[in-house]
């Protein structure tokens, strides 16, 4: 079954004709980076690129054990050189993990030099959609809930830089790489 699109090929195409820089998805973790950002790539005829498969490549070990035996601090930084390599090699759709953005030099990198849009989703969906897996490491120790809102709390001041927000619900993913798409083109 193929998804229903609101915009057709031709949209898609004027619109992307117009994007000339990388598209990168911020937002807490959850909101569909990945599966939105793919999504939104094959939409547009472009590559898509996970930021923490890219960090996993280069470490060669999970981010969940970069975590456990070298900090945040050292994580965030190879992700920030990591996000740097990626939009510099990438005219396409890049996904981040959820703390990303929160980086200064990070943020200021993606901001200059990328079209940053901002996922964002209601915490209820968000607990559910990151039960589903136990790959994230800031829920391991505590009410997921409750970190979450911690989080968005404390993020939503800087995702709320990114030069596009776009509410996600339970919905397709293609609904919300059209509303990327539509806000990209309002915005451009």
């Amino acid at each position: 079954m193929t998804d229903h699109l609101a915009i057709d090929a031709s949209e898609i195409a004027r619109i992307a004709a117009r994007i000339d820089r990388p598209i990168v998805l911020v937002g807490l973790m959850g909101v569909g980076k990945s599966t939105v950002g793919r999504k939104l790539a094959e939409m547009l005829e472009r590559d898509f690129i996970d930021a923490d498969d890219a960090i996993e490549n280069a470490a060669q070990r999970s981010i969940a054990e970069i975590f456990e035996e070298f900090g945040e601090a050292y994580f965030r930084d190879g992700e920030r050189r990591v996000i740097g390599r990626l939009i510099e090699e990438s005219g396409g759709v890049i996904a981040t993990g959820g703390g990303a953005f929160v980086d200064p030099e990070t943020r200021t990198l993606i901001l200059d030099k990328a079209i940053a849009v901002w996922i964002d989703t209601d915490i209820d969906i968000l607990v559910e959609r990151t039960s589903r897996r136990d790959t994230r490491p800031l829920l391991r120790n505590g009410d997921p809930k409750e970190i979450l809102t911690r989080l968005y709390k404390s993020r939503e001041p800087f995702y709320s830089q990114a030069q596009i927000r776009v509410k996600s619900e339970n919905a397709p993913h293609s609904e919300a790489a059209e509303a990327i798409l539509e806000a990209i083109d309002r915005w451009i």
